[in-house]
């Protein structure tokens, strides 16, 4: 919707600057890890999307990256300045866990933190294949997704409190049901003027055709979703998980799932290998083993 509305860069990937290139690269202060991220970016999607010349980007981060803030600002900057418009924006999901980091090297960047049902969001990540259990749990996917969906919410919210006007959250289902109104809102937020009826008419990837792993027929709703797709089962044992949660956001649960020896298990185990695998991924040498892949990247920093 942003890159329809104009004046931003049009860049049609995610980034993932915080979330792998810098926990694979290292310390973008050493010249070493710069090049070494460059030898493999150059030759990525994430490089391509940019449509910038690889000799005069690569040049320009040698000379002036000295952090991972440094390179998403540098690139998207360049970018920007490519296409004749102002402003870039930067859609990584996992970039929630690195809010501070972000602002800190970043300093005027607004963090949008666009939240949906998590019953939706577990659906999606079982339905893409983004959430592994631990193998002793592997009938638990839809579990894992969910209890993923409320830690990693849960992080972002938590630093968001602390940027005070720079922090605006929104509702998935908001755009969808009230678009005008919610981004006329986001709009005053990030001070560009968001007119629907022009983003409609422009279009740009998922605003014409949705980015759903789901069968999109005449009748396409992705919201409440998991009122269709969940079993009675399967909807007590995952508000069980997360309906105190849901309920905190203001999604009302339908069933009277209660906690038991499962439920507690699976939220200490799974809450604590979520922050256990983070700080191993970002704080040790381990983070140096995230997989890239073809650069258009592995998200490793899912199960």
């Amino acid at each position: 919707m942003l890159l329809s509305a104009g004046n931003f860069a049009v860049y049609r990937t995610e980034s993932n600057v915080f979330s792998i290139l810098q926990p694979r690269f290292g310390d973008l202060a050493l010249k070493r890890n710069r090049s070494e991220l460059l030898e493999h970016w150059i030759r990525s999607r994430l490089f391509r999307e940019t449509g910038l010349a690889a000799e005069a980007i690569s040049e320009k981060i040698m000379m002036e990256c000295h952090s991972a803030g440094d390179f998403l600002r540098i690139t998207m900057e360049e970018t920007a300045r490519r296409q004749g418009v102002e402003r870039w924006a930067d859609t990584t999901p996992d970039h929630l866990l690195y809010i501070p980091q972000i602002k800190k090297e970043i300093p005027n960047a607004l963090i949008v933190h666009i939240i949906r049902d998590g019953r939706d969001v577990a659906l999606s990540y079982v339905k893409q294949g983004w959430a592994h259990p631990l193998p002793w749990d592997r009938d638990e996917e839809l579990a894992v997704a969910g209890l993923y969906w409320e830690w990693i919410v849960s992080q972002g919210r938590r630093f968001g409190r602390n940027l005070g006007a720079d922090y605006c959250e929104l509702r998935y289902e908001d755009l969808l049901r009230n678009p005008q109104e919610t981004l006329q809102d986001l709009g005053q937020f990030i001070a560009q003027e968001l007119d629907y009826d022009h983003i409609r008419s422009v279009g740009i990837g998922s605003v014409t055709v949705p980015n759903s792993s789901f069968e999109q027929g005449a009748h396409f709703n992705p919201v409440g979703r998991w009122s269709e797709h969940m079993t009675p089962r399967q909807l007590q044992e995952f508000e069980a998980l997360t309906g105190k949660y849901l309920q905190e956001l203001g999604y009302p649960i339908g069933s009277a799932g209660k906690s038991s020896l499962k439920t507690m298990r699976l939220r200490f185990a799974y809450r604590a290998w979520f922050s256990s695998r983070h700080f191993l991924k970002n704080r040790t040498l381990l983070g140096r083993f995230s997989p890239i892949g073809r650069m258009g990247i592995q998200n490793s920093s899912l199960l």
